[in-house]
């Protein structure tokens, strides 16, 4: 039972909350783990870069710069390592 509560009293409200973690402290933890999140998927792709299947799959589809990996000459046979 909640019993008599002061209408000048402070409204309590529960708060959001993540495993016992109120929302609030979690978020500063999320932008950086996004950020990092951002950082390694540029790094992964920066040294995928020359993978062929990486270009055709991902690079080439990339609406803004996905131009680059498009006109771009073909190897000639004889710098074909495969």
């Amino acid at each position: 039972m909640a019993g008599y509560t002061s209408p000048f009293g402070p409204k309590m409200r529960p708060t959001l909350h993540v495993g016992g973690y109120p929302l609030k402290s979690l978020v500063p933890f999320g932008i950086a783990a996004g950020a990092f999140g951002g950082v390694a998927l540029i790094g992964v792709l920066f040294l995928g870069e020359g993978i062929p299947r990486v270009q055709n799959d991902v690079l080439k589809n990339i609406p803004v710069i996905g131009a680059y990996w498009r006109n771009k000459k073909p190897i000639p046979a004889s710098d074909n390592p495969f």
